[in-house]
């Protein structure tokens, strides 16, 4: 920080566990990822390239290198991971997360249909090779998930293996945990808390609104997912009260 305030909230210290934002990189530069992670780094916990864009994007090696030269971890979003298994390639898979020194990766069955089962079987053998994440929740709007199933699917998934489980919304927010406006699923997401813990949930939040529910429900070091890299600044703002949405959530009430 750059000068001192009272009434700050404590932020957990990076490397953290708890207190995460997970930025989606959708296609940065390497420029641009130097020029994101000179502000942004010490908010940065880990970076997703969203969906299949790591097929596609150039000099994939040496932007991840400026990735890691931060010591920010990066994994390949799940619907690669996804694109890679319904073409039965998941050797290959694996193949490719060796060549570019990756070590997290992300499970999820969002695009595709995966008995439940099975995808816990990939969570145990991807937890062999580095650090899974594993998504719950459906990219089909018209798929109602309820909340037993929501807690039920999450705990096997963890018990599985899973450091984290995701849970989806898709970079628009408006699928999974929220309704199609973008509004919070409330007793959806409070049920979810009665039996997962919130420290192993991280909560796909792209919206300031979304984001500004969980940490009023949760606090500061609530686990935040696909953020913009240009909100990281202004969400960790948000975090400790220095933004008119929170301005008074930390201050001395007497």
């Amino acid at each position: 920080m750059n000068f001192n305030l009272t009434q700050i909230p404590d932020r957990n210290p990076k490397p953290r566990n708890f207190g995460l934002t997970m930025v989606m990189d959708k296609g940065l530069s390497v420029e641009e990822a130097k020029n994101f992670m000179s502000v942004a780094s010490p908010h940065v916990d880990i970076v997703k390239l969203g969906f299949g864009t790591a097929h596609v994007t150039p000099n994939l090696k040496e932007k991840l290198e400026v990735y890691k030269s931060y010591n920010v971890p990066i994994y390949f979003g799940g619907t690669l991971f996804e694109a890679f298994l319904i073409r039965n390639q998941f050797k290959d898979y694996l193949s490719v997360c060796k060549e570019y020194g990756v070590s997290f990766m992300e499970v999820s069955d969002g695009s595709i249909t995966i008995p439940h089962a099975e995808k816990c079987g990939y969570i145990e053998k991807l937890t062999q090779y580095g650090t899974v994440l594993s998504e719950v929740g459906s990219k089909d709007a018209a798929h109602i998930i309820p909340p037993y199933k929501w807690i039920e699917l999450m705990q096997a998934e963890l018990n599985a293996g899973s450091a984290y489980v995701i849970a989806e919304a898709r970079e628009a927010g408006n699928v999974g945990i929220y309704r199609g406006t973008g509004e919070v699923r409330e007793g959806l997401v409070q049920e979810i808390l009665t039996k997962i813990e919130a420290s192993k949930i991280i909560w796909e939040a792209p919206q300031k609104a979304q984001q500004l529910y969980f940490l009023q429900l949760i606090g500061c070091n609530v686990n935040l997912g696909n953020i913009a890299p240009s909100e990281v600044i202004p969400l960790e703002a948000m975090r400790i009260g220095l933004r008119g949405d929170t301005f008074t959530l930390y201050l001395d009430k007497n």
